[in-house]
Order: C-alpha cells, then structure tokens, then sequence
C-alpha cells in the first residue's frame, strides 16, 4: 500500500470515528421517542392496539394531581397511563395511552389533512395478513382502497385508532 492510499485510509477511519464518537454522545441519552397519547375511551382503546395492532402491555404508571399540576402535564388532575410495545427490546417504542373520561373537543378527522398535530403512525410488518384478519374480526374498516401495493412485496393498509388516529401498515400481503 503506498503512502497516498495509506494517508486516505487512515483519514476515512478517523472521519467515521469521530462521527460515530459524536453519534454515541449526542444530547439524547436515548434514541427511541416514547409517544403519549391521550383517548377519549381507555378500555375501548386498549382493545384496539391489543387485539387489532397485536402491541403488548409492558407496564402502567399514575401521575397524581399534585405532579400533574407541578409539571405542567394537566390542571391537577390525576391520570393513569398504560404503556403499550411493539415487542420486548428496548428500544421498542413506548405507545403511552391515558384517558381523562372524556370525549374529544374535535370532531373525529376523515383525512389526514382534517387537523394538525400527530396524525398518524406508521407500523412495519412481517406479512399484512393476520392483521387484515384481525381488523375484519374487530369490524375496522380498511380506508380507501387498501391494501394497495407500494412495489415489490409491500402493501399499504390504512385504518384508524377509536379516536381517530392514523395507522399506516407497511409489508407484504402474506
């Protein structure tokens, strides 16, 4: 190897290390965004994203009214919030559902477009089909035309939560 081809070597391996060194102690001492998502129904929703979506209970917690005013999370009011994943790692996303009792203060959106804010999400899947199953078995309507093929062996599906919340399903039909 000679000089010039050693030098870029050996300034390729401190670039990458230096970015990796940087990556590793970013200001995020976490690379996972736990969502929290307030539903007018908790038992009703608790159904969906178990039976319908497949998530798994991981744990709950209870914020008391003195800490939900304290930190500015409601007007001290108590809340219970069940936290939901998608599997047992953990980096798995923290899907935190809490219900205050009451039904929303918007009208329930049709379209993406119909609100602003969190909108949707979408779930990666290993085949589309148990859980075209399992919506038929929940009577949850298949929005628009889908599943419809993206390309290749991917299939788009498109439902909603109870409240309304977006739910893309992204993988192949088996």
């Amino acid at each position: 190897m000679n000089h010039l081809t050693r030098f870029f070597c050996v300034s390729a391996l401190t670039l990458l290390t230096c970015f990796r060194n940087y990556s590793q102690s970013g200001e995020f001492s976490s690379e996972t965004i736990s969502v929290g998502v307030v539903v007018s129904d908790l038992d009703k929703s608790l159904k969906f994203y178990t039976n319908v979506l497949g998530l798994k209970k991981a744990s709950s917690f209870a914020v008391n009214a003195d800490m939900g005013k304290r930190t500015g999370l409601t007007d001290g009011v108590p809340v219970s919030i069940t936290v939901l994943k998608l599997g047992d790692s953990k980096t798995a996303t923290d899907w935190k559902l809490m219900s205050f009792g009451k039904p929303a203060a918007h009208p329930k959106q049709q379209h993406l477009q119909d609100d602003t804010g969190m909108q949707y999400i979408t779930i990666h899947v290993k085949s589309l089909k148990p859980f075209l199953a399992r919506c038929k078995e929940n009577n949850v309507k298949l929005l628009g035309d889908t599943p419809i093929p993206l390309g290749g062996d991917q299939h788009f599906a498109l439902i909603q939560d109870p409240d309304g919340t977006f739910i893309e399903l992204i993988g192949p039909l088996e």
